[in-house]
Protein backbone atom coordinates (compact mmCIF):
# COMPACT_ATOMS: atom_id res chain seq x y z
CA UNK A 1 0.00 0.00 0.00
CA UNK A 2 1.33 3.43 -0.90
CA UNK A 3 0.38 6.56 0.80
CA UNK A 4 0.11 9.75 -0.84
CA UNK A 5 1.61 12.90 0.24
CA UNK A 6 0.43 16.56 -0.76
CA UNK A 7 1.75 18.01 -3.95
CA UNK A 8 4.58 20.34 -3.29
CA UNK A 9 2.93 23.99 -4.87
CA UNK A 10 6.09 25.42 -6.24
CA UNK A 11 5.33 29.10 -6.89
CA UNK A 12 5.62 29.79 -10.61
CA UNK A 13 7.50 33.33 -10.37
CA UNK A 14 6.28 36.20 -11.83
CA UNK A 15 8.14 36.41 -15.29
CA UNK A 16 7.06 32.39 -16.17
CA UNK A 17 3.54 33.78 -15.17
CA UNK A 18 3.66 36.36 -17.63
CA UNK A 19 5.27 34.26 -20.40
CA UNK A 20 3.17 31.49 -20.44
CA UNK A 21 0.12 33.80 -20.37
CA UNK A 22 1.08 35.72 -23.25
CA UNK A 23 2.06 32.08 -24.88
CA UNK A 24 -1.29 30.86 -24.65
CA UNK A 25 -2.44 34.11 -26.02
CA UNK A 26 -0.82 33.81 -28.89
CA UNK A 27 -1.47 30.23 -29.69
CA UNK A 28 -5.41 31.57 -29.37
CA UNK A 29 -5.04 34.25 -31.85
CA UNK A 30 -3.84 31.95 -34.51
CA UNK A 31 -6.25 29.61 -34.59
CA UNK A 32 -9.11 31.60 -33.64
CA UNK A 33 -8.04 33.31 -37.21
CA UNK A 34 -7.32 29.86 -38.35
CA UNK A 35 -10.76 28.78 -37.37
CA UNK A 36 -11.98 32.45 -39.19
CA UNK A 37 -11.56 30.69 -42.54
CA UNK A 38 -13.86 28.34 -41.76
CA UNK A 39 -16.52 31.00 -42.11
CA UNK A 40 -18.53 30.84 -45.25
CA UNK A 41 -16.95 33.47 -48.45
CA UNK A 42 -14.07 33.94 -46.34
CA UNK A 43 -11.59 31.52 -48.45
CA UNK A 44 -13.09 33.19 -51.35
CA UNK A 45 -12.73 36.73 -50.18
CA UNK A 46 -8.92 35.92 -49.59
CA UNK A 47 -8.75 34.40 -52.91
CA UNK A 48 -10.14 37.60 -54.92
CA UNK A 49 -7.54 39.78 -52.53
CA UNK A 50 -9.56 40.71 -50.00
CA UNK A 51 -9.42 40.40 -45.60
CA UNK A 52 -11.83 42.05 -43.94
CA UNK A 53 -12.76 44.59 -46.07
CA UNK A 54 -9.06 45.43 -46.87
CA UNK A 55 -7.12 45.16 -50.11
CA UNK A 56 -4.49 42.50 -49.55
CA UNK A 57 -0.87 44.15 -49.92
CA UNK A 58 2.39 44.02 -48.02
CA UNK A 59 1.72 47.47 -45.81
CA UNK A 60 -1.32 45.65 -45.20
CA UNK A 61 0.32 41.84 -45.01
CA UNK A 62 3.28 43.96 -42.78
CA UNK A 63 0.35 45.30 -40.02
CA UNK A 64 -0.55 41.80 -39.61
CA UNK A 65 2.88 40.62 -39.06
CA UNK A 66 3.34 43.63 -36.37
CA UNK A 67 0.05 42.30 -34.88
CA UNK A 68 0.70 39.09 -34.23
CA UNK A 69 4.67 39.43 -34.01
CA UNK A 70 4.28 41.60 -30.70
CA UNK A 71 2.14 38.58 -28.41
CA UNK A 72 5.04 36.34 -29.66
CA UNK A 73 7.74 38.54 -28.55
CA UNK A 74 5.96 39.34 -25.28
CA UNK A 75 6.54 35.54 -24.89
CA UNK A 76 10.52 36.58 -24.70
CA UNK A 77 10.59 39.74 -23.36
CA UNK A 78 8.60 38.88 -19.93
CA UNK A 79 10.99 35.90 -19.27
CA UNK A 80 14.06 37.72 -19.99
CA UNK A 81 13.76 41.17 -19.03
CA UNK A 82 14.38 42.99 -15.96
CA UNK A 83 11.51 43.09 -13.21
CA UNK A 84 10.68 47.01 -13.92
CA UNK A 85 11.07 47.56 -17.42
CA UNK A 86 9.16 44.37 -17.60
CA UNK A 87 6.25 45.53 -15.55
CA UNK A 88 6.32 48.42 -17.69
CA UNK A 89 6.24 46.51 -21.15
CA UNK A 90 3.51 44.13 -19.91
CA UNK A 91 1.41 46.82 -18.81
CA UNK A 92 1.76 49.53 -21.75
CA UNK A 93 1.81 46.05 -24.44
CA UNK A 94 -1.43 45.03 -22.81
CA UNK A 95 -2.94 48.16 -22.86
CA UNK A 96 -2.20 48.69 -26.46
CA UNK A 97 -3.60 44.83 -27.55
CA UNK A 98 -6.91 45.06 -26.07
CA UNK A 99 -8.22 47.35 -28.53
CA UNK A 100 -6.62 45.44 -31.46
CA UNK A 101 -9.08 41.87 -30.12
CA UNK A 102 -11.67 43.95 -29.55
CA UNK A 103 -11.85 45.82 -33.11
CA UNK A 104 -11.93 41.55 -34.37
CA UNK A 105 -15.52 41.94 -33.73
CA UNK A 106 -16.02 44.68 -36.03
CA UNK A 107 -16.78 41.92 -38.76
CA UNK A 108 -19.07 39.72 -36.52
CA UNK A 109 -22.35 38.48 -38.26
CA UNK A 110 -24.99 37.45 -36.40
CA UNK A 111 -24.79 34.24 -36.59
CA UNK A 112 -20.90 34.29 -35.33
CA UNK A 113 -21.96 36.34 -32.60
CA UNK A 114 -21.12 34.14 -30.12
CA UNK A 115 -18.24 32.55 -31.56
CA UNK A 116 -16.75 36.11 -31.47
CA UNK A 117 -18.43 36.97 -28.02
CA UNK A 118 -16.30 33.37 -26.63
CA UNK A 119 -13.37 34.16 -28.37
CA UNK A 120 -12.68 37.41 -27.48
CA UNK A 121 -13.95 36.99 -24.43
CA UNK A 122 -11.07 34.34 -23.33
CA UNK A 123 -8.56 36.56 -25.00
CA UNK A 124 -9.73 39.72 -22.96
CA UNK A 125 -9.86 37.37 -19.48
CA UNK A 126 -6.02 36.39 -20.53
CA UNK A 127 -4.75 40.05 -20.97
CA UNK A 128 -6.96 41.10 -17.89
CA UNK A 129 -4.78 38.66 -15.89
CA UNK A 130 -1.64 40.25 -17.68
CA UNK A 131 -2.34 43.57 -16.53
CA UNK A 132 -3.08 41.97 -13.03
CA UNK A 133 0.02 40.40 -13.02
CA UNK A 134 2.38 42.67 -13.68
CA UNK A 135 0.37 45.51 -11.92
CA UNK A 136 1.07 43.34 -8.51
CA UNK A 137 4.01 42.37 -9.55
CA UNK A 138 5.34 41.60 -5.84
CA UNK A 139 8.31 44.02 -4.37
CA UNK A 140 11.09 42.82 -2.18
CA UNK A 141 11.38 44.80 0.98
CA UNK A 142 14.30 47.40 1.25
CA UNK A 143 17.88 46.17 2.69
CA UNK A 144 17.26 47.86 6.06
CA UNK A 145 14.52 45.88 6.99
CA UNK A 146 15.76 42.75 5.51
CA UNK A 147 18.50 42.55 8.09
Amino acid sequence: MTTSSPLDPAPLPVRGKLAAAWTSLIFLILYIDYFHLYQPGEIDSIRNGVIFEFAISGGLMSIFFVIIALPGLMVLLSATLPARANRLTNLVFTSLYIPLIVFNAAGATPDYAFYYVLTIGVELAIMAYILRTAATWPRTAPAALQK
